[in-house]
Parts: structure tokens; sequence; C-alpha cells
């Protein structure tokens, strides 16, 4: 019989298998630090404190409590993935004996279309930095840079020269698991980075403190080191105002946008999977219904018997 461990050892330890075992982001495992340490809080109130205390019934009360939160299906779909994780690595590792979530089903969370930008609004957001200022040239090569590849914003902001293969119009990005894939760069973002490495980036290093401090990172903040993913966010809402664009924008709708305008020109899903560095190719099908509601739109429109 697998002995009582503390909860809090518990996910502890399991946090430490995604991060050496399992090689997940940062990001993505402080997500699921943030999801159990609910559960916990949650078994806490009950005193509940071992493994072997947490049964079914229990678990079953932490679901509806998120929903008594108020929680949307997709939210509880998401802390019941880490909460499933962690015991089905428990019994793996015959930390317990049974696993309490076997058995208890989530109602699937209805698939959400990822939101977009138009061409027009996407061709408007890429004019508004400007090349005067080495802050604008560096703008516009990351706007450009992001739509070319469809890149997310952790890949762009972790980018580094030697990633960069500029004479041969490729770049390679470092993606969920530090997988690496070989992504091509378009005429018009190969002319911004030249413009931004050449003439902007230069600039930025200059201002780095402390003497003899050169960062490798390609897209550089206005101290002369990285460019955080929550400085970025800003900067973009800002050159989206200045767009004319009213909704709300940020970095995950460029990659979107980039995808589902892919798949509008034609191009082969299994491609665009590749692209945008999927595991799964069903995560990538989701751009085939937006572009089937593009060709809908475009039938409705155009057709006289429509």
């Amino acid at each position: 019989m697998a002995r009582a461990l503390h909860l809090d050892d518990a996910v502890e330890d399991y946090l430490q298998h995604l991060k050496v075992e399992r090689n997940l982001s940062p990001n993505t495992i402080e997500a699921y630090a943030n999801d159990l340490r609910q559960l916990l809080d949650h078994l806490g109130s009950l005193g509940v404190e071992t493994t072997t205390e947490v049964e079914p019934p229990i678990l079953l009360g932490f679901l509806r409590a998120l929903t008594e939160r108020g929680l949307a299906a997709r939210s509880q779909a998401r802390r019941w993935v880490a909460v499933r994780g962690l015991f089905r690595w428990l019994r793996l590792e015959n930390l317990i004996d049974v696993d309490p979530t076997q058995g208890i089903r989530m109602p699937k969370a209805g698939a959400k279309l990822p939101e977009l930008l138009s061409r027009a609004e996407i061709d408007a957001l890429l004019a508004a930095p400007g090349v005067d200022t080495v802050l604008g040239l560096r703008d516009t090569a990351l706007l450009e840079f992001m739509y070319a590849t469809g890149c997310r914003v952790s890949e762009a902001c972790d980018l580094q020269l030697d990633a960069l293969h500029l004479d041969q119009g490729l770049v390679v990005l470092t993606g969920k698991g530090n997988k690496q894939r070989m992504v091509p760069l378009g005429d018009c973002a190969l002319v911004a980075l030249l413009a931004y490495v050449e003439a902007g980036r230069p600039g930025l290093l200059a201002r780095a403190r402390g003497k003899g401090r050169r960062d490798a990172h390609v897209f550089l903040n206005c101290r002369g080191a990285r460019l955080s993913r929550q400085g970025w966010f800003h900067r973009l809402r800002e050159h989206a105002v200045s767009a004319g664009i009213t909704r709300p924008v940020s970095p995950h709708k460029l990659r979107h946008s980039f995808a589902t305008h892919l798949i509008e020109g034609g191009a082969d899903l299994r491609a665009v999977q590749t692209l945008l560095g999927h595991a799964d190719i069903s995560t990538t099908q989701v751009y085939t219904h937006l572009s089937q509601s593009h060709v809908r739109h475009a039938y409705d429109r155009h057709h006289p018997r429509a």
C-alpha cells in the first residue's frame, strides 16, 4: 500500500517532473502551478492534506465549486487537465494505489474559433510604428516577423541572432518542449529585419547598462536588454490604436491571422501545421473552420442566387 504523501510535496514533485522530464516551458509550468494551487486551497478548506485522503467525491466537489464561481467551461477543463495529470502521474509512480480522477468526465468545452485581424487591419498595423526611430524600426521588424512566421510571442522574444539566417531567408524557431522548426521569411519581413539589425538594434544595444554588455537576443527593449512579452503587449496595443483598430489586439491574433490567411490563400493544412509548430494536426484544423466562414461570406456576397 502506498504511503500517504503530503499534497504540497506531491504537487512540487509533479511540477519538477514537468520541468525536467517533460521539458515544458516556464509559462506552461506556471499555469499548471496556479491551477493546482486552486485545488490545494479547496482541499485545505476541507482539511484534506495527504494524497491518500483524496477521493472522487472530493474532486467532484472541487468541480462544483468551480462552476459555482462562474468559471467558464473551457477554464474548468483546463484546471481539470492539471488535476488529472497530477493524479495519473502519482499512480504511474506508485505513489497512490488508485487514481481518484478515473471515471470522472468533464463536459467537453465547445471549440472557440480564434479571433483574427483582417488583411486591411494587418496592413494598417504594420505601417503604424514607422521607421523614423530605432523603436519604430524594431516594432516594424517585429510585427513583420510575427505575421510572416506565425510565431508565438515567447518565440519572438526569446529569438537570438544565431537563429536568423537572413542570407537564406530563414529563421529557426524554438517552440514548446524546445522543439525547433525552420520557417521561411517573406521579402517584407526580410527588408524590415535587415533595416532593424543594421540601423536599429545597434542603437538599442548602445543603451545597455554595464560596460561591454552584449545581449544576443534579436529584439531588445529601450535599455538594450531582451524585450519582454509584457513590454511587447503594451507597444502592440499602442500601435493598434494608432492604426485605428478599436477592438483588442494581442500577439496571438497575429498568429491566428497568419494561419487563416495562409489557408484562405490555398496553403496545405500539413504545411501550416509545420509552420505553426503544432504537434497535432487537430489543433491546426480550427483554421479550416475560419477559412470556410470566409468562403461562405464570399459566396453570400457574390453569388447571384445566394
